[in-house]
């Protein structure tokens, strides 16, 4: 082995294990660099446009850009934290000090099955609900007391969260300032043919915006208007079954129907029929019809993944990374697609040999 290539190869493992540290060394701002990344990519053409009235100005038009994202995302967010945070703890105190509150609901909901809807189903051996009720109620307890821990852990974790998403906004503005310089030089360094680097970073580009604004505006809809049903009609809870439905959305077929018709069932067995009846009708026929017609909207079919890769992928982004997941998860997975359809395209034509 010649000398050259003995550097050229202890060069490489330099670089490699440099670049391994600096990954470990960030590793606790994941969250943060993570969607700072995002939101600059979803507002990328708004930083655009402001620059074209103002050229030359990248710092200003990077502060406006900020601000924008601010006032159009996070602000509406945070609210929305922090309501759902105390609708929890309020529900979690509620139950506690009622005590036997599920039990008196799936009581009410026994009571009001009519007798000869129990005797078929003793025809048929499936007459147990009796031995499986203390099961559900205590899965039920555990799912709330689940959920309300998470929720006072936010709570009492509010400098490191603070900290977070100071350094989120800090990266946001010179990923605006910046980016394009940036994904130039990612671009440059990845060892890859220039024709390849750019389409992968289109469509990394293209992936993000779909899978937020196909996943997240979809959920959000289909949550907020769960939500307001719920407050109109007296649910107890509206934000908290509001934000469960945007996130069961994801799930295809089904979705938010997992939490109105539940209710609406409740609703028709303890005697408030007319509102049973119209939350079915609202939940079937609006609320269901959202992903319809937003989703071809918001989706681009060359970026469109199938719903049950969109659940296993959210499902596996959330235990692994957490609430970033949410986003995370669908990403990893759109981009595992398009790399591999590049891959497949680019070896039909041959050019992988090139």
């Amino acid at each position: 082995m010649d000398r050259n290539t003995l550097q050229s190869r202890a060069f490489l493992a330099l670089l490699i294990g440099v670049t391994i540290a600096f990954f470990i060394l960030l590793k606790p701002f994941y969250g943060a660099i993570f969607w700072a990344a995002t939101l600059a990519t979803l507002f990328w053409p708004v930083y655009q446009r402001i620059l074209r009235r103002m050229p030359g100005r990248r710092n200003t038009a990077a502060v406006l850009s900020l601000l924008v994202c601010v006032l159009v995302v996070i602000i509406p967010l945070s609210l929305v934290v922090t309501s759902l945070v105390q609708e929890v703890l309020q529900l979690y105190a509620r139950v506690n000090t009622e005590g036997s509150s599920l039990q008196h609901y799936y009581q009410q909901i026994v009571a009001a099955v009519p007798p000869q809807v129990w005797a078929l189903l003793d025809r048929f051996g499936l007459n147990t609900f009796a031995d499986i009720q203390p099961k559900l109620i205590e899965a039920a307890n555990q799912a709330l007391r689940v959920v309300s821990t998470h929720a006072v852990s936010f709570g009492q974790n509010t400098l490191q969260f603070g900290l977070a998403f100071a350094l989120m906004l800090y990266l946001l503005f010179f990923f605006f300032r910046d980016g394009a310089q940036l994904t130039a030089m990612l671009r440059d360094a990845i060892p890859m043919d220039e024709r390849y680097s750019r389409e992968l970073s289109s469509k990394f580009s293209a992936v993000v915006k779909a899978t937020v604004k196909g996943n997240l505006v979809v959920a959000a809809v289909q949550g907020a208007m769960g939500g307001v049903m719920f407050w109109a009609m007296g649910i107890q809870g509206p934000m908290l079954w509001g934000v469960v439905m945007a996130v069961l959305s994801l799930l295809p077929a089904v979705g938010a129907g997992l939490v109105w018709a539940p209710v609406a069932i409740y609703l028709i067995a303890t005697g408030s029929i007319l509102k049973g009846i119209l939350m079915i009708a609202i939940g079937a026929g609006v609320i269901g019809l959202v992903d319809n017609v937003l989703r071809p909207i918001l989706v681009g079919k060359e970026t469109k993944m199938p719903d049950y890769l969109v659940l296993l992928s959210t499902l596996g982004g959330l235990s692994l990374f957490g609430i970033t997941g949410f986003v995370a998860g669908p990403v990893i997975a759109a981009l595992f697609m398009s790399i591999w359809a590049i891959f497949i395209t680019k070896k039909d034509e041959g050019s992988l040999d090139r």
